[in-house]
């Protein structure tokens, strides 16, 4: 890379760090005259070319005088759902330059941060009982940020508070557990992981998580051939296969009851031609670990646990396999 490439592309990086994607591309373009070559320099410009259209949308929100709670919400909501297709975007590139990565990262997240500090301070002045959820979601938009911007702390903090507002949201929980794995305390993200995927596999955003514990474990799910919704209920199924939802918790007679007639009313589906089995059978599978867990634990006869055991290998030969080795 030529010196002058290497000093105008700082510039352009600190303009990303900055959420101003519209200033890095004319220093870029600046750039193209003397060095057409860098691939350094064609990167960090189709990453502000993704963003410009995004940028000015909010500009066009921010121009005007009086912002309401729902306009704040909208800026917030395109700029997480941008990311992901920025992430999808990226999956495509041979080439990756990771300061212009970690510069359109930063930027980016600083600048939804703003939006959700601001909600955070009008939601505040809203009693509406039917607004809890938006305000937990916020906490979790926050948290997200956060944790995106390296500051776990504070991460943890807006996320317990979505939890505290909305407890046992499957997609706080997941969020929640991402940020302990992120800090080296894997044994909580297991606990909270296991948790999330079990009350609710499909509303965690899994392109929000980080970890490498969750990582692996989404792959290694992806690499037996599942994918989008069906492959995140088989995640809980995997966890447990690959001993990493190995932290196990007590259950509440009220949560046993409840987890026995779900296993009833789920097998009962599954002998419909029409259910869908592509969801049906991982949700029970897990359900099937929950119950033995809890007969283990209990130390409840081994007739029980052989029964559940009988159905697991009915259900799927090849997870019983694994799972009694």
């Amino acid at each position: 890379m030529e010196i002058q490439t290497e000093n105008g592309l700082k510039e352009a990086l600190k303009f990303l760090e900055e959420g101003n994607p519209v200033q890095a591309q004319q220093v870029i373009n600046g750039l193209f005259e003397h060095d057409l070559e860098s691939k350094e320099l064609s990167y960090t410009n189709r990453c502000c070319i993704f963003w410009l259209d995004t940028s000015k949308r909010l500009l066009e929100q921010n121009h005007r005088e009086q912002k309401t709670y729902d306009d704040y919400n909208y800026q917030g909501d395109i700029l997480l759902s941008e990311w992901k297709s920025f992430q999808l975007f990226l999956s495509k590139e041979k080439f990756t330059y990771e300061p212009a990565l970690y510069a359109v990262r930063k930027g980016f997240f600083s600048t939804a941060l703003k939006h959700f500090t601001k909600l955070i301070s009008v939601q505040t002045k809203i009693t509406d009982e039917r607004d809890t959820y938006r305000k937990a979601e916020i906490f979790k938009n926050a948290g997200i940020c956060y944790k995106k911007l390296g500051d776990f702390e504070s991460a943890r903090d807006c996320l317990s508070e979505a939890n505290n507002i909305c407890p046992n949201r499957a997609s706080v929980l997941a969020e929640l557990a991402d940020c302990y794995s992120l800090c080296g305390e894997d044994r909580y993200g297991k606990v909270l992981f296991r948790e999330a995927f079990f009350i609710d596999p499909e509303s965690i955003d899994v392109d929000f998580l980080d970890s490498e514990l969750i990582k692996y474990l989404i792959n290694k799910t992806k690499e037996m051939g599942y994918k989008g919704k069906v492959m995140q209920y088989w995640i809980p199924v995997y966890g447990v296969l690959c001993s990493i939802f190995n932290i196990k918790r007590d259950l509440t007679s009220q949560e046993v009851c409840r987890l026995k007639q779900n296993i009833f009313a789920m097998e009962n589906e599954n002998k419909d031609p029409s259910s869908n089995s592509n969801i049906l059978i991982p949700k029970l599978l897990n359900s099937y670990f929950w119950l033995i867990d809890h007969y283990v634990q209990k130390k409840e006869n081994l007739t029980k646990i052989n029964e559940i055991l009988l159905k697991i290998k009915i259900l799927d030969s090849s997870v019983y396999e694994t799972y009694i080795r």
